[in-house]
């Protein structure tokens, strides 16, 4: 089997990089490849690829929009692309490295066309050093601007003037220690945007090229140049390191150059082109810019709130949304808390819009898109754009139409209603941390943005023939699955039974899977049939306390949507604090019974899989991989099929690991 390895990172690091980490293990999972996929994201990395992985690999994909250290997969054929195309393109990336397409890796070569080559690979290097900046700058804002939310909420008294926290209250530390880290946002942009072009020696110039960008004192303004001056400052510093690097100096200074000599001539640079030069009228512009949104009324301000709203959905956490939020964290500040109002709202939108719709009318979608929709709406409450992404890469035709007008609708009624948010973030969430001025308008405007969204999608889209099952949604989102039908756990087991559970490895199926767990004729014409078979199996193996309970655990699985994979393949399964232990009962009806396949296929390879409740999440996922991977095999089904004895379906199941 051809192994590949992957590693997913954005720019955030909150939804884009486990979005294509999940898209490209499902793929390889559809295709047959063994894939193991590490996330950088913004906890760090998780899923890390061991020496023995990289090793054993066939090629490397890396979808990312920051900079992944590469030198590991030296020998390795290495393909690298953005992070959108794990998302919408998995299974093109992966054939692609299983081709002979795809040039090895040969690390330390920095000739000009493997330079060229990489720019063309990223595409826009531009925004790939503005997208490094703004990675690092993401949790000075968001940590600056939900501490002072908090402080507002617990501390804000109310005034003639709006919320204002006391003088010498503790509240107001907290404001304090928030108003701190939210200064830090155009230091931090400038720095790592310098870093990006020109590497460490890029950093020190590129924060303090920040930091006068922020402070108009340096070059006699009242207000600094803002978020725009800090991306100049950040680009400005970085090629003037690049340019000092490409100076020839004697051998006895190359040691002293990247940490002493580089840093000083590149600040100096910076600094008096920003103080005598670009500080005043770039800071010129940006009070002019002020000025003109702050004194925005009636049709002006609406137009305003029609780009911000569209831009903030159409590409869901890309390059425009980016812009707009940007602008929105720099207006406050300004003290102008009524731009990033409808921002906010805007933010919500497209993935709280998408889940509802698949709430609304479950025929329009696949059971993978309904799973999918719980997760986007969960993260459209904590303003995360990016949850409507699978969405929109299935159908853009329609969900890219239907979340844009919903965010401009929503984003003009919130301008329309004077709704401000004091902090660089969106969605519920910060209304409900009191960060919102005329909170009931925001959710005014976020709820009438959602419903034109999921009705205008709903109405965009067609039926569905039935619900998809695909074994990775099953096995991540069943873990929640039935949560209603589990009784809870019955603390009066023995405690041999506890340390047996507790104690089993799985390593193959036939762990788990016994011959008294095996019945070749089952006898049952119907569905409700043969899952009653299977059940008094599993129960006659000591594995339930309640038969009973366990069906209605099954049978509530089944509601949710059919198990029925299609190529005469059925995998009913359910997780109970009934179950005593891992086990997989397998049967076989020749004649077939109709289990609402996808492919209309009737199920004659059957088999239910029981996991107890407290072992759930890994078990269950184990289990529906294992399996689907050795059942992709025509022959090894049809082996299985023809199977006339107990132990001739133990030995052909004891090969599934």
């Amino acid at each position: 089997m051809t192994k590949i390895i992957a590693v997913t990172a954005c720019p955030v690091g909150i939804a884009h990089t486990y979005m294509a980490a999940e898209n490209l293990q499902k793929a390889g999972e559809e295709l047959g490849v063994d894939i193991k996929v590490e996330t950088q994201g913004s906890i760090g990395v998780e899923n890390a690829l061991t020496d023995k992985d990289i090793e054993e690999a066939d090629g490397v994909i890396i979808a990312s929009d920051k900079e992944v250290t590469k030198e590991r997969f030296a020998g390795k054929k290495l393909l690298v692309v953005g992070v959108q195309d794990g998302i919408r393109r998995p299974k093109e990336l992966i054939e692609k490295v299983q081709s002979e397409d795809v040039a090895v890796y040969t690390a330390g070569m920095k000739t000009v066309d493997e330079v060229k080559k990489k720019k063309k690979e990223k595409e826009n290097p531009i925004y790939r050093h503005l997208m490094n900046g703004v990675s690092y700058m993401i949790p000075f804002i968001v940590v600056g601007g939900l501490l002072i939310a908090i402080a507002l909420t617990f501390g804000g008294e109310q005034t003639p003037g709006g919320i204002v926290i006391p003088e010498g209250s503790f509240w107001k530390t907290i404001e304090s220690i928030g108003a701190a880290s939210f200064s830090f946002m155009v230091p931090i942009l400038a720095g790592f945007i310098a870093v990006s072009i020109a590497d460490r020696p890029g950093l020190a110039p590129g924060v303090i090229g920040g930091f006068i960008a922020a402070n108009g004192s340096f070059y006699g303004s009242d207000a600094g140049a803002g978020f725009i001056g800090g991306i100049i400052a950040g680009f400005l510093a970085g090629y003037v390191v690049l340019a000092i690097k490409k100076v020839k100096v004697p051998q006895a200074i190359q040691p002293v150059m990247p940490i002493i000599i580089i840093p000083i001539i590149a600040t100096l640079v910076v600094g008096i082109l920003f103080s005598f030069v670009i500080g005043a009228p770039v800071a010129a512009i940006f009070e002019s810019l002020t000025s003109w949104l702050q004194g925005m009324q009636g049709t002006s301000s609406i137009v305003l709130a029609l780009i911000l709203g569209g831009m903030i959905a159409v590409d869901m956490g890309g390059p425009f949304n980016k812009v707009a939020f940007l602008f929105g964290s720099a207006m406050i500040a300004e003290g102008n808390y009524e731009i990033m109002g409808p921002i906010a709202v805007a933010i919500c939108i497209p993935p709280i819009g998408m889940g509802l719709a698949t709430f609304i009318n479950k025929k329009k979608y696949q059971q993978a898109e309904r799973e999918t929709g719980k997760a986007s709406f969960t993260m459209g409450l904590f303003g995360i754009t990016e949850g409507a992404i699978p969405f929109a890469a299935q159908d853009p035709l329609r969900v890219i139409p239907s979340i844009v007008v919903g965010s401009m609708t929503g984003s003009v009624i919130a301008m329309l209603g004077n709704v401000g948010d004091r902090v660089a973030h969106g969605g519920p969430i910060v209304a409900l941390l009191g960060a919102v001025d005329n909170v009931l308008m925001f959710f005014i405007a976020a709820a009438v943005g959602v419903l034109v969204t999921a009705f205008m999608v709903n109405f965009l889209k067609k039926d569905v023939a039935g619900a998809e099952p695909t074994m990775a949604t099953e096995g991540a989102s069943d873990v929640k699955a039935n949560e209603s039908s589990e009784e809870p756990m019955d603390t009066t087991k023995e405690l041999d039974t506890k340390t047996e559970n507790a104690s089993i490895e799985i390593s193959k199926l036939t762990d788990i899977t016994t011959m008294d767990l095996i019945d070749i004729e089952l006898t049952g014409k119907t569905q409700d049939a043969v899952i009653d078979e299977l059940i008094a199996t599993l129960d006659a193996s000591h594995v339930l306390d309640s038969a009973t309970e366990f069906k209605k655990t099954i049978l509530a699985r089944e509601e949710e949507g059919t198990t029925g994979l299609g190529m005469n393949i059925a995998i009913p399964h359910g997780k109970s604090a009934v179950v005593q232990k891992p086990a997989v009962a397998f049967g076989i009806q020749r004649d077939g019974v109709d289990w609402n396949s996808m492919d209309g296929t009737p199920a004659k390879l059957i088999f239910m899989i029981a996991v107890p409740a407290e072992r759930a999440g890994d078990d269950h996922l184990k289990i529906l991989q294992m399996l689907s991977r050795r059942l992709m095999d025509e022959q090894f089904r049809e082996e299985l099929l023809n199977t006339t004895s107990k132990e001739e379906a133990y030995k052909l199941l004891d090969t599934i690991s």
